[in-house]
């Protein structure tokens, strides 16, 4: 299993430097790589990163001599990674790669025989020995390592094959999880998790910032450092997010063994104007990517309902559906047995109950006398995905 550790760096000002170069390296490789692909690909010829690294090899001592100022993994490894991004393009997968602007996620990267961690320290070839916040938390094979920045900090992730393998409970129950604004997830027990809210919280600092920035004149010292302290709030919004979703998530696949979850269209629903902001700041596609790959670890199973099942309108407790219920509906009372609903525990239950149908039509269609094997995962048509088998 490969997993990564992201640690803060504790660099001094000759180690930012390097960092610094070692990212701008990789951003004039990348550039230069797609520049030249595109010329060729337009010109008819066949093009291959790995001739393009070929190529650079055998002039950047001469047009480029800056480049041998730091690791030279850090130009090779970055057209590795447009040869990448060309095969996803081909696959229709992602759309067709762009040129890298300086100061937007700065990185670069390092194979597994060109940097070693001991302990606290990171050794990087031509820089040293750099101090880091904390030791790799896994134990195996160190695959590779990316240096990054975020606003003002610096952090290396180390890529680690281990056979190391989460605990997990024994607890096999079903929840089905509603995401939602006013309260971040609803359970299928009627436990709601509300969220932290960021973005809504240091709204008012950040366009107190923003102002301050405008009035700066560009390029000049204060102009900087005042983009720097926006950056730093985006970097604070950023952690409060990821640490409420991981918290959340891990406490998930520890705790129940199915968890049911909801094909939701959120290029579609953030255009709505009203409420763009707050789905952003609740970031639903983040939380089920961390569902999904947290339950692969923890051996569990992930069902999701598909985009349009009326998972708000059915009740359930009789299974009658409702032809309208507008958004603004928050509770509401079923016309045939009189119960009352909240709409997202409502909801929750519903999710429930798919996912107790879906596995046991799944065990029915089985073979005779073998045990279903459940996938973690699900594409939108209803059909568990096997990468997590």
């Amino acid at each position: 299993m490969l997993r990564s550790h992201k640690i803060a760096l504790i660099p001094n000002n000759k180690q930012r430097t390097y960092f610094a170069k070692a990212c701008g390296v990789s951003r004039f490789a990348y550039n230069w790589a797609l520049a030249r692909w595109k010329e060729r690909y337009e010109a008819g010829e066949k093009v291959s990163e790995g001739a393009l690294r070929k190529e650079l090899n055998s002039i950047k001592r001469k047009q480029f001599p800056w480049m041998l100022e730091v690791t030279k993994c850090a130009p090779q490894l970055a057209i590795m990674d447009l040869g990448d991004a060309f095969k996803r393009f081909f696959k229709k997968q992602t759309k067709f790669p762009r040129f890298k602007k300086k100061g937007v996620r700065d990185s670069f990267e390092l194979s597994n025989d060109q940097f070693q961690v001991v302990g606290k320290r990171i050794k990087i070839p031509l820089l040293g020995e750099v101090r880091m916040r904390e030791s790799v938390r896994f134990s195996g094979t160190m695959m590779s390592a990316t240096v990054s920045r975020q606003a003002d900090k610096w952090f290396v992730s180390i890529t680690v094959e281990t056979d190391d393998i989460p605990k997990t409970s024994k607890n096999q129950a079903v929840v089905g999880i509603d995401v939602g604004i006013t309260a971040l997830a609803t359970l299928s027990d009627g436990t709601k998790i509300a969220g932290t809210k960021p973005h809504k919280h240091l709204l008012p600092r950040l366009r107190r910032q923003s102002r301050a920035l405008s009035r700066k004149t560009v390029r000049s010292n204060n102009h900087h450092k005042a983009a720097r302290r926006l950056a730093r709030t985006h970097y604070r919004i950023s952690c409060l997010r990821e640490d409420c979703l991981h918290k959340l998530t891990t406490h998930l696949v520890q705790n129940y063994g199915v968890i049911a979850i909801e094909d939701l269209n959120v290029a579609g629903m953030v255009k709505n104007r009203r409420l763009a902001r707050s789905l952003m700041d609740s970031s639903f596609g983040e939380f089920r990517r961390q569902v999904e790959y947290k339950a692969q670890m923890y051996g569990r199973t992930v069902v999701v309902a598909p985009q349009f099942f009326a998972s708000s309108k059915i009740c359930s407790c009789c299974g009658t559906k409702q032809e309208v219920l507008l958004l603004s509906v928050r509770s509401w009372q079923c016309e045939i047995c009189q119960t009352d609903h909240d709409r997202d525990i409502n909801a929750a239950r519903n999710l429930e109950v798919y996912a107790i149908q879906y596995l046991k039509e799944r065990d029915i269609n089985s073979n005779a006398g073998s045990s279903p094997v459940y996938a973690c995962g699900e594409q939108s048509n209803g059909t568990l995905c096997e990468a997590g088998r």
